[in-house]
């Protein structure tokens, strides 16, 4: 099977290679990272020192895709640095967006910060044997036959970590199980965020005995304050006046604009100084959001373009188009609507609105987090809404009733609260197989 894999990789790539190259000079992103994910650029200074051959001084290696899985594994890398405090932690992504805000959270968590190879027999080999780990740690996703097949030849043990599976992927997965069933077999534990995904993945063929419910990372997430001073700043560069009602749309992705201009300009009518924050998935969306509420007679600004807007200048919407800031700008929040839910695409994280105690919103497509999006809808933490109608009357009901508001916030955050754990559940996990 890896033989075939391989040469209908190799073909992928010869065939393709024109349209390839295009790509990868075309877009800013590929380009600056193409030659360090093919293991060709130099590696960073700290996994470059690692070159001891006793095992329990060798690193711990943990990948995470992208942004959102960054983002679950800050909880978990916080937790292996307090337990591991004498060996190397290294931490690999596979974005440009991941690597930044990988910088900006693990900086001093972590010895090593680089880009994870592509699937490519050579790649992988090289960097593997540049980094030599004791054990890897997947966090979500990301699973590749050849870094799979080369951990396996190593007799490195690798970790799946919160893991989950939808329903959608269940169904590729056991319609290639032919192909998924020896690749999830290589994992030496996989850590489940639920049950049900615990029981999608016994039923692709791994032994129970590898797979344990341990909750979901997100609720291990650091849930501080934000600062005064910090919050005031915020306050300040989204031009929010004091006093004034927010609704924040966070991770909106494309089609769900339209809804939220429609039940925005219901709700003007009757609350005229709302100002309502958009923070698109794709922050590169922020120029098109913004002239979808401008064609309708808004004042929309981006949130780097407020910089030159006089702060007594009137702004009915502000769109985020700076990676990095949404967690804490729920923070200013007195709703929170989680994007990705009015249309499919399976939905976005709530727990972040959740620990700012913020009553929620979303839309009927949350499967990528149906676990948490049934105990907020159960607690009162949150309501579902189907459509603009549906979103303009529950966000009514929200600015009419502030202890209402409160009230469902604070449900959100004893959610939140309640299911914590999942870190310590994980590393115990670990280190069953841990030299």
């Amino acid at each position: 099977m890896m033989v075939i894999y391989n040469i209908l990789a190799i073909m992928g790539i010869v065939l393709g290679f024109p349209l390839l190259a295009i790509i990868a000079l075309g877009s800013d992103k590929r380009r600056k990272t193409v030659l360090q994910r093919l293991g060709l650029a130099a590696f960073p200074w700290g996994a470059r020192q690692n070159r001891s051959s006793n095992p329990s001084n060798k690193p711990i290696w943990v990948h995470a895709l992208s942004v959102g899985e960054v983002n679950s594994a800050l909880s978990l890398v916080r937790g292996l640095r307090g337990r591991f405090r004498d060996r190397n932690i290294f931490f690999s992504v596979s974005t440009k967006t991941g690597y930044e805000i990988a910088n900006k959270l693990f900086k001093s968590h972590v010895d090593a910060i680089f880009f994870f190879p592509y699937d490519l027999i050579f790649s992988v080999k090289h960097v593997v044997a540049k980094v030599d780990p004791a054990m890897v740690v997947l966090v979500e996703s990301d699973i590749w036959p050849n870094f799979l097949a080369e951990m396996k030849k190593r007799g490195v043990p690798v970790m799946l970590a919160n893991a989950r599976l939808s329903k959608r992927s269940f169904t590729g997965y056991r319609r290639f199980s032919f192909f998924m069933r020896p690749l999830l077999l290589t994992f030496s534990k996989i850590c489940t965020q639920s049950m049900d995904d615990f029981r999608r993945f016994e039923q692709l063929g791994v032994p129970s005995g590898r797979i344990v419910k341990t909750g979901n990372l997100k609720f291990d997430q650091e849930h501080d304050p934000v600062p005064t001073a910090e919050l005031e700043k915020l306050r300040r560069s989204a031009h929010i006046k004091p006093g004034q009602k927010t609704l924040l749309a966070g991770s909106t992705h494309k089609g769900e604009e339209a809804i939220l201009l429609d039940a925005f300009s219901r709700m003007k009518r009757q609350f005229s100084d709302l100002l309502l924050m958009i923070a698109p998935r794709d922050p590169r969306r922020a120029g098109s959001v913004c002239r979808i509420f401008r064609s309708a007679g808004f004042s929309a600004f981006s949130l780097n373009d407020l910089n030159t807007v006089a702060l007594d200048s009137k702004s009915d919407v502000v769109v985020v188009d700076t990676i990095g800031i949404l967690q804490r700008l729920y923070a200013l929040a007195d709703i929170a609507f989680v994007g990705g839910s009015l249309v499919k695409s399976g939905g976005q994280n709530p727990l972040e609105a959740a620990a700012f105690s913020k009553p929620i919103l979303f839309g009927p497509d949350m499967s990528d987090f149906n676990e948490i999006s049934h105990m907020l809808l159960e607690s009162g933490g949150a309501v579902r809404v189907h459509d603009a109608e549906s979103l303009y009357k529950a966000s009514a009901i929200l600015l009419q009733d502030s202890n209402r508001a409160k009230d469902m916030g604070k449900k959100a955050l004893d959610v939140f609260r309640a299911n914590r754990g999942a870190v310590e559940k994980t590393i115990e996990a670990m280190m069953s197989f841990n030299s």
